[in-house]
């Protein structure tokens, strides 16, 4: 029992030097920067145009508004991140609100405030948008671990032995389960797996073997058999690719929280969106702007009041507030009927800490994306479950963590790494249906034990012109083509590594001239470093050959869960100390490499990442398997 209160202890010792770090960072990004610098760095919006203003769930105030300055330029701005709504007087931040990114498209927002109505100046001044420090993510993780070490029973405390303790998931004897024709074995076993599962099921999920498609599988057939379920995910990107996906089934999905896609596909699913277009709506909507209304003529009396005045404002604010209860009673009725209606509720993993689900019990809670999840955060919906599955890919990117104290302590070790490592029992998919075969040989060989197999439809698959090797590894050694820091930032960048990739580029695009009804392929750019994709983009914008073709730019950590045609990896490093710095996280490389469904080509000095045993490895297999060509091939 001691060494379990320890465990939580230490998260709660870890999660404080976490939130530390982040807030240290975020200031010492934010405070030095002028107006200015933070709009072209893409930290402010400004100026701004009020397109919209609504109401959300529970009388909170919904605006949109959009910037009409820097249109179209990047900026830090995601759903779900708080901001400051920000009064702007001679060039200086002043009074400001806190709200929540609902959604972004384009250059247009949509925030959410905590509050039933918006201040004068909102309308009569020059207004911004800034970043926000995430203090609710961190509240709500301190809470859960909180409840965690004050329960001593029921599920929570069963959790807490499997999974801090010496207990061992237990499974129950299935029946025959009539296996989907459409799924192969190992995604079968999967949903076996999961309805086999008496309390905790775990799903690994390598790269391109239909992860996504299996989840869903198994919540269809989930919800056959139980009432609801509750599907969660660390970010808002994957819940909606899952509600997406889930609602295709013709499953009844209710989405919560906030989204990171616009499409009618997803707003459909939202709560707000199934408010609105329920019949009771309009006479809800009604009844809030005449509270609203009575409100703003209560508070118009100038002062000093007579005695009269006085009265009527009273009477008024008592209305209002006596007209706000009811909206609310009958607006909190309907969500109840729709989330009760609902088979499965989708929500992140600190969205399911919702005052809406307080409450709500599920029998089976899903958890996507498990492996780049904060253990903190996962804890959420495990408390509302009881039976709960971890789905992922533990040698993908792990999630983020700032302190590297937090890190080296264990922080960045999520709970389904860890359930692994205790030797739970867990279903690996072992069909991958993305790229060539060649393509995930090394990572099939270093991190899955040679598990995997590429399904017929994808093991040949190549791109239908002469310079078609699957895997192309172009060296620079000998060349002087050495990183570089780039100024302002201590990010690295390496500009002749970008010379050698555009050729490439451009040999792809003189051979898919010559070929009739080829459709251009998709080409992302990956580099681990900021300062090379800064520097990429600058040169693409300014390149007539490319700037049209669409090419992607991201770093490899912004690019996980996607994929490409083709996919350019430029490492960068190249020194004199053989330093590879982060490349040392070797899931980096893995999930770079396997984006690719046609062709990867890898752009390195192989005598800076030579010396370290895992390139060296990936090194030998181009050789053996692939195409190693040097840099002077592409310089002639």
């Amino acid at each position: 029992m001691e060494g379990i209160e320890e465990r939580i202890r230490e998260l709660e010792k870890w999660l404080t030097l976490e939130k530390q770090e982040d807030l240290r960072q975020f200031q010492s990004y934010l405070l030095p920067l002028s107006l200015a610098e933070k709009r072209e760095r893409g930290y402010l919006w400004y100026p701004l145009t009020i397109l919209h203003q609504g109401f959300s769930i529970g009388e909170n105030i919904k605006v949109s508004v959009e910037r009409t300055k820097n249109k179209g330029k990047a900026h830090v701005f995601r759903a779900g991140n708080p901001i400051r709504l920000c009064e702007i007087t001679d060039q200086k931040e002043g009074t400001y609100l806190v709200g929540v990114v609902h959604f972004v498209r384009e250059d247009t927002m949509q925030i959410i405030f905590g509050q039933s109505f918006l201040p004068d100046w909102v309308f009569k001044s020059s207004i911004a948008i800034l970043p926000e420090f995430d203090e609710k993510s961190y509240r709500e993780m301190e809470s859960v671990l909180k409840t965690l070490k004050n329960t001593h029973k029921g599920r929570v405390q069963h959790f807490k032995e499997i999974l801090f303790g010496d207990k061992l998931p237990v499974f129950s004897l299935l029946k025959d389960e009539v296996p989907n024709i459409l799924l192969n074995n190992s995604q079968n076993d999967a949903i076996n797996h999961i309805i086999s599962a008496k309390d905790i099921a775990i799903i690994h999920g390598p790269p391109g073997t239909g992860k996504t498609t299996t989840l869903v599988s198994a919540i269809a057939r989930l919800c056959e058999i139980e009432y609801q379920v509750l599907v969660c995910a660390p970010s808002n990107t994957a819940v909606d690719l899952l509600t997406e996906r889930i609602s295709k089934k013709g499953i009844n999905v209710v989405r919560l929280g906030n989204i990171s896609r616009v499409d009618e596909d997803i707003l459909n699913h939202t709560l707000d969106y199934q408010i609105s277009a329920h019949e009771e709506s309009k006479a809800i909507k009604r009844m809030r702007i005449e509270a609203d209304a009575l409100r703003k003529k209560a508070n118009s009396f100038r002062m000093p009041l007579d005695y009269g005045q006085k009265r009527q404002k009273r009477e008024l604010l008592s209305e209002a507030s006596d007209l706000s209860t009811w909206v609310n009673q009958l607006e909190k009725r309907l969500i109840e009927q729709i989330l009760d209606r609902a088979q499965v509720i989708t929500c992140t993993l600190v969205g399911a800490a919702h005052s809406l689900l307080a409450g709500r019990k599920f029998t089976t809670v899903l958890i996507d994306e498990a492996a780049q999840a904060l253990e903190p955060a996962t804890w959420i919906p495990i408390l509302k479950a009881e039976r709960v599955v971890l789905c992922g890919d533990p040698f993908q990117l792990p999630p983020t963590v700032k302190s590297r104290d937090a890190n080296k302590s264990g922080l960045a070790l999520t709970l389904m790494e860890k359930a692994i490592q205790k030797g739970f029992v867990h279903q690996m998919l072992e069909v991958q249906y993305r790229g060539n075969e060649l393509i995930m040989g090394y990572s099939n060989q270093y991190f899955y034990n040679n598990k995997l197999l590429a399904s017929p439809t994808v093991k040949d698959k190549k791109l239908p012109f002469q310079d078609n090797s699957p895997l192309i590894f172009i060296d620079t050694a000998g060349t002087g083509f050495e990183e570089k820091p780039e100024p302002g930032s201590g990010s690295l960048y390496n500009a002749d590594e970008f010379s050698l990739l555009r050729e490439h580029i451009y040999r792809i695009i003189n051979e898919t001239q010559t070929l009739v009804n080829f459709d251009f392929p998709s080409i992302v750019i990956l580099s681990p470093y900021k300062g090379q994709i800064n520097y990429m983009e600058r040169e693409i914008r300014a390149d007539d050959k490319l700037v049209n073709l669409a090419i992607k730019v991201k770093t490899i950590d912004g690019f996980q869960g996607q994929e490409s045609d083709i996919v350019i990896v430029s490492l960068v490093r190249s020194n004199g100390k053989n330093d590879i710095g982060f490349l040392k996280d070797y899931r980096r490389f893995n999930v770079a490499i396997t984006r690719a469904k046609c062709q990867v080509v890898v752009v390195g000095d192989s005598s800076t990442i030579g010396k370290d045993s895992f390139f060296a490895g990936f090194l030998d297999y181009c050789e053996l398997n692939a195409s190693y060509r040097t840099a002077w091939e592409y310089m002639a």
